[in-house]
């Protein structure tokens, strides 16, 4: 057999790249959010809820999470409320949506039950001063790359940074159109973020780097409130050519 021959063999015999946009089907997960009752965390749950997710929200106090999830925001669409231990063990993908002040500490917390769990971290490190927002040096690199390092036996990713959440929990709107950086070590992890970011009209994930990038999508935040407060708006991202 000729060289050109054995060439176009082994093309043929190459499978075909991926297509990127072809995600996992997550109907069948339940998703939990830690820090389901703050502004962010009861907008995601909703949106994905809406969108047809089974969705616990969780907080340190059972009873908190069980009144926001009974409230008119949430009580319509299915959301259950339980403690974050309970909402953690209960998840199969589990959201971080608490204020950084608490971060490290509550990720200690639930160590035992986040093992094994598909942790989204979504929180943003940062300051406020007299010049505004601004992002916070993190000794791990990042809120993400923390989270990481508290949850050894965890699979985390970083997604949902840049969401409004006056936005998420506007029920007058349809549709929300930006996109959902997604970072992560595991490409197939990432997948199912990205899914999940999907289901939520108007949105898409979009697989943006490893962990070790997060700090900058992180730190974006801090432009995005200067943005929103100079325009009176709630601006996301939306990336181009893809």
């Amino acid at each position: 057999m000729s060289a050109p021959e054995e060439n176009a063999n082994a093309a043929a015999a190459k499978p075909a790249a991926k297509d990127p946009w072809e995600l996992p089907d997550v109907s069948g997960l339940v998703v939990g959010v830690l820090g389901g009752t703050g502004d962010q965390g009861r907008g995601l749950a909703y949106r994905l809820a809406l969108a047809g997710q089974r969705v616990i929200i969780g907080s340190r106090s059972a009873e908190r999470a069980r009144d926001i999830a009974g409230d008119e925001l949430l009580g319509p669409v299915g959301v259950e409320g339980a403690g974050n231990a309970e909402c953690a063990r209960r998840s199969d993908i589990v959201i971080v949506a608490v204020p950084w002040s608490g971060h490290a500490a509550t990720l200690t917390d639930l160590r035992e039950e986040l093992a094994g769990k598909l942790v989204v971290d979504c929180v943003n490190p940062l300051g406020f001063d007299k010049k505004g927002a601004h992002a916070l040096a993190v000794e791990e690199g990042s809120a993400a790359e923390q989270a990481a390092a508290l949850l050894p036996e965890s699979r985390v990713t970083a997604a949902f940074h840049h969401l409004s959440g006056v936005l998420l929990q506007d029920r007058e709107i349809d549709e929300i159109p930006t996109d959902v950086m997604v970072l992560g070590e595991v490409r197939a992890d990432c997948e199912i973020v990205q899914a999940l970011a999907s289901l939520i009209p108007g949105m898409r994930g979009v697989f943006a780097g490893r962990l070790r990038n997060a700090h900058q999508v992180e730190s974006l935040v801090a432009n995005l409130i200067s943005v929103n407060r100079r325009y009176k708006a709630h601006a996301g991202i939306r990336l181009t050519d893809i």
